[in-house]
């Protein structure tokens, strides 16, 4: 990959005009063709945008060097988020080297699979271009890959894999993504001439220079960058990320119908992780908010007989033609990446502008649908609409006041 040190040169394999034949691919999926970005802390805290038409990008959480002990980039969940925000289907990569051993590979994956902020069914890739391989203890951690409820893929260049491992058994068992470059121009689509030809190719890195300064280019020829977006979004799960032996011990839960928020925590922030006020995160679990508690004493919120009776103070609900519920909420927003400003609360809906981090919103109302919460401007010609929290993992795109 683009910030890695490249010790294979260049292969010039010309293959034939038909290559999703040669990429083993049958299936017209809706991704097929689809162009994409796989990026590292080298392309900084939010990542790096290419021309805007990309649809998926693969992040780089961390890797191994010596097969046992790991590391992780900081960067990984701010591109996660980011690349989300952007309507893009984003996946994750692992770097891969000098792994020899099951062993090794249980260790590192039970260190690191944990830390996968991308959904289930989503892709986790091991990106295997350097130092001692087996072949063996690959296909081991792409069947843990999989047990743990994600795509597993192998990333690597067709004449390193080719003189380090069994590529003709990897490829029987997953997708490839193989790398080949023609040469260092500046290249927004594929050159096929220069197709790595193999069996079960999936994806294909076809430049490191996609944009001027440098940024790796992909293109989907499966679909495989639908997974855990569009397809395989409820994948089986037969083994956990971590294994149970370093699995945390569960922390005991409250009394059902008490909720205890102690003296220096915020009302607003613990709603706030769950994308609604205090008064709806009382509502919904059958609670209401009936006192003000000073520091030294207890909060509890106390079960509400009439659960279904609006609190005063969390303003109007109300259904929209999309079926969504929407919550009248006033408040600013300030992003902490990249944004699209929506004319509707879809990914897909048209884009109004695209927000840089810091770029602050204010918003009347919040609704929490298709795995986002979105939240409302009011405009002179309408209303605007920003995802700004991820409704599965909690995770905000900024912050609130």
């Amino acid at each position: 990959m683009f910030h890695k040190n490249k010790l294979i040169k260049l292969l010039t394999v010309a293959i034939a005009a038909v290559f999703f034949v040669a990429a083993g691919s049958t299936a017209a999926n809706a991704a097929v063709g689809d162009r994409g970005t796989d990026q590292s802390v080298y392309q900084g805290q939010f990542g790096k945008v290419g021309y805007g038409d990309e649809k998926f990008q693969i992040d780089q959480l961390g890797g191994t060097v010596n097969g046992w002990s790991t590391y992780t980039q900081w960067t990984y969940p701010y591109q996660v988020q980011s690349g989300i925000a952007r309507g893009q289907h984003v996946h994750t990569y692992i770097w891969w080297q000098n792994v020899t051993t099951n062993a090794q590979a249980d260790s590192v994956l039970n260190q690191l699979l944990p830390q996968v902020k991308t959904p289930r069914g989503s892709i986790v890739a091991l990106d295997v271009e350097s130092g001692y391989q087996n072949t063996w203890a690959i296909q081991h951690a792409c069947d843990r890959i999989r047990q743990a409820g994600y795509t597993p893929m192998v990333y690597g260049y067709k004449n390193y894999l080719l003189n380090n491992t069994n590529l003709y058994y990897l490829s029987q068992h997953e997708q490839l993504w193989l790398a080949e470059y023609p040469d260092y121009a500046v290249r927004r689509y594929p050159n096929y001439h220069f197709f790595p030809s193999f069996n079960n190719v999936g994806v294909f890195q076809f430049t490191s220079t996609y944009i001027y300064g440098g940024l790796d280019g992909d293109v989907d020829l499966t679909g495989i960058t639908d997974n855990g977006y569009t397809k395989n979004t409820n994948p089986t799960v037969t083994q956990p990320a971590q294994h149970p032996a370093t699995t945390q011990k569960a922390q005991p839960q409250p009394a059902a119908n008490t909720y205890t928020v102690r003296y220096g925590d915020s009302w607003w922030s613990i709603a706030n992780r769950h994308g609604m006020n205090m008064y709806d995160l009382a509502r919904i679990n059958g609670k209401s908010i009936n006192s003000v508690i000073y520091p030294g004493q207890v909060l509890r919120i106390r079960a509400n007989a009439q659960t279904s009776q609006q609190s005063n103070n969390s303003g109007k609900v109300w259904r929209d033609n999309l079926g969504d519920v929407w919550h009248s909420e006033h408040g600013t927003f300030t992003s902490n990446t990249w944004l699209n400003l929506r004319w509707g609360a879809r990914t897909s809906s048209a884009r109004i502008a695209l927000l840089n981090p810091g770029s602050t919103v204010k918003y009347d109302a919040w609704s929490s649908h298709d795995g986002y919460v979105w939240v409302r401007q009011p405009r002179q010609n309408g209303y605007g609409y920003v995802a700004v929290r991820n409704s599965a993992t909690h995770e905000a795109f900024g912050s609130f006041k």
